[in-house]
């Protein structure tokens, strides 16, 4: 362990430093280029991204092969989106909008693909 010296209007205060303090000072973000909320690409007027799609079965007593996509955010995440209704025409790196709400039979789908909003390439 180590101390730090803090000077402030002629008061001199210990303050221990302890190892879990530094673990926090690291998780903070150093400068605002690395952090994912203020960097500017959110600035940017762009969409989510399809980047690919495919089929997955539902929980146990349904049966059924519904129809998921994987969504690049615009603030860097990955998601699984599910396009309701039936067929779709949407192709990968279109840019959508997607809203939240989960599929109760789909496990990991917390997102819904907004049909006719924003389907552009």
């Amino acid at each position: 362990m180590e101390s730090v010296q803090l000077e402030h209007e002629n008061v001199t205060e210990f303050v221990l430093v302890t190892l879990w303090d530094r673990v926090e000072e690291g998780r903070r973000f150093s400068n605002e280029e690395n952090d994912p909320m203020t960097s500017k690409e959110l600035n940017e007027d762009k969409g989510d991204l399809f980047v690919n799609f495919s089929t997955v079965t539902p929980k146990k007593p349904n049966a059924a092969l519904r129809k998921v996509a994987k969504v690049r955010l615009t603030s860097g995440f990955e998601i699984t989106a599910y396009i309701p209704g039936i067929g779709h025409n949407s192709q990968e790196y279109s840019v959508v909008l997607v809203r939240g709400g989960r599929v109760k039979d789909l496990l990991g789908v917390r997102y819904f693909y907004m049909r006719k909003k924003k389907t552009y390439i």
